[in-house]
C-alpha cells in the first residue's frame, strides 16, 4: 500500500522513469489530492505548461478499461493535444486534459461517448486552472461519478450542479462548500433580502404550499410567489422545482449547521 502523504510517492520512480510510469504516478497523486512540490515536479517532467486550463471526464469503460484509456489518448492527440493523464480508479476512467489546440470540453466529451457505458454516468467537469485546479477537476469527477446513481434520470454528460446534494451526502467538502458559499450565502445575501430567504425557507418547511407559507408568514400567497421568483433570479435556483428545491433544502440545512453558533 502507498503512502500517498509521504516522501515515496517519488520514490516509485526508482528505475521505472519512463513517460507511463511518471504519468500513472501522477495521476494517482491528484486522485488522493496531492498537489505539492513533488506532484508539480512530475507535471514538470511531463512537459505540462506553467499555467494551463484543464478539464476532467470519466466514466465506466464500455468494455474494457485499458480499451476506453487507449481512446481518450487518441482522441486528444487527434485534436493536437499532448497533456492529458488518464486512469483507473475503482471502476471509472478518468481522463485530465489539457485545453490546447482544438482540445475543448464539449468536443472532447462528445468524441469519447462511445467509449463509456451507456448504462453509466459520463461525467464532465468544469473547467479548473493549474495544478490545484487539476486535482479538484479529478475529484469532483470521481465524487460525481459515485453519486450518480441517486440520480433517477441521468443527464448526459452529467455536469457538477446536477448532483451537488448527493456529492455533499457522499462527504464531499468541496460540494458542501458550494453548496454554502453558492447557494446559502448567496440566499442570505447582505440582509436586504431578509424577506426573501425567510419566504425560500418556510416555503421548504410546508412542502412547497403556497398557502401555508403565506398564512405563517402572513402576506398574500402572491407575495410568495414574487419573493419565490426574486429568490430563482437571484441564486439560479428555483424552490418550486422539486430538483432545485431539494439543492436548496440541502443547502439551508448545512447553512444551518456551520452557522449554529
Amino acid at each position: 500500500m502507498v503512502d500517498w502523504s509521504n516522501n515515496d510517492v517519488l520514490d516509485l520512480l526508482s528505475g521505472h522513469s519512463d513517460d507511463a510510469n511518471i504519468e500513472r504516478i501522477a495521476f494517482e497523486c491528484l486522485v488522493h489530492g496531492l498537489t505539492d512540490s513533488r506532484v508539480q515536479s512530475l507535471m514538470n517532467i511531463l512537459q505540462w505548461p506553467s499555467s494551463y486550463r484543464c478539464f476532467a471526464l470519466g466514466g465506466t469503460p464500455k468494455e474494457h478499461a485499458q480499451s476506453t484509456e487507449q481512446a481518450l489518448h487518441q482522441v486528444i492527440h487527434d485534436f493536437g493535444g499532448t497533456h492529458a493523464l488518464v486512469g483507473a480508479t475503482d471502476s471509472f476512467v478518468i481522463l485530465l486534459a489539457c485545453e490546447e489546440s482544438a482540445v475543448r470540453p464539449e468536443m472532447v466529451c462528445t468524441s469519447v461517448l462511445d467509449s463509456f457505458s451507456s448504462t453509466h454516468a459520463l461525467y464532465l467537469s468544469s473547467e479548473r486552472e493549474n495544478l490545484e485546479g487539476a486535482a479538484l477537476a479529478i475529484h469532483e469527477t470521481m465524487y460525481s461519478l459515485q453519486a450518480a446513481p441517486a440520480l433517477q434520470t441521468l443527464p448526459r454528460p452529467l455536469r457538477g450542479d446536477d448532483v451537488l446534494p448527493e456529492r455533499a451526502l457522499l462527504g464531499d467538502e468541496v460540494a458542501r462548500e458550494e453548496l454554502y458559499v453558492n447557494v446559502y450565502c448567496v440566499l442570505q445575501g447582505d440582509g436586504s433580502d431578509a424577506a426573501n430567504f425567510e419566504t425560500v425557507s418556510t416555503f421548504l418547511h410546508h412542502g412547497g404550499s403556497l398557502e401555508a407559507t403565506a398564512k405563517e408568514l402572513n402576506v398574500h400567497p402572491n407575495t410568495v410567489r414574487y419573493r419565490l421568483k426574486r429568490t430563482a433570479e437571484t441564486s439560479g435556483w428555483d424552490a418550486t422545482d422539486p430538483r432545485d428545491a431539494y439543492v436548496l433544502t440541502t443547502a439551508l440545512a448545512i447553512g444551518r449547521m456551520r452557522n449554529r453558533s
